[in-house]
């Protein structure tokens, strides 16, 4: 059997069934929702602020994170956010409501499977690279600047 020509046809049969994107109209997508998410985060802080003006700005930032992280969540839940990501793309995913979605969107599809095996097991199987990734590298960010 010849396995060069299967590989070939196989790669063409592939190819031909990839979803075609079109590049700019998904930079723009992109580009305005991740802005708008960013504008929604600086409207919160600068309400924020208006209310409780002797609130430091790390109370502030932490504040605004919560705030859009709950919405996420709850737009996750809902199901707003899946289309939001579908049209916006890496627009929707960069912020920190993404990594919000993340956590979210995976605990909801396993929740039958239990509280322990689906929603505590499955909430970080996307994201919890990431927040091992984090811990560690701050770890050792830490170290050397301790004995630095």
């Amino acid at each position: 059997m010849d396995y060069t020509k299967r590989n070939i046809k196989y790669n063409e049969y592939v190819n031909s069934k990839i979803p075609k994107t079109r590049s700019w109209p998904s930079l723009f997508y992109a580009f305005i929702v991740g802005g708008l998410i960013c504008m929604i985060g600086q409207g919160i802080g600068d309400g924020i602020r208006a209310i409780w003006p002797d609130l430091a700005g790390n109370a502030v930032s932490n504040y605004v994170s919560i705030i859009l992280i709950f919405i996420a969540s709850f737009l996750t839940g809902i199901g707003v956010y899946d289309r939001i990501g579908a049209f916006a793309g890496a627009g929707s995913i960069v912020p920190i409501t993404g990594f919000s979605n993340s956590i979210t969107s995976p605990a909801m599809d396993f929740k039958n499977e239990g509280i322990i095996f689906g929603l505590c097991v499955k909430m970080f199987s996307i994201a919890g690279p990431v927040i091992v990734i984090g811990v560690l590298s701050s770890a050792i960010v830490g170290l050397i600047y301790l004995f630095l």
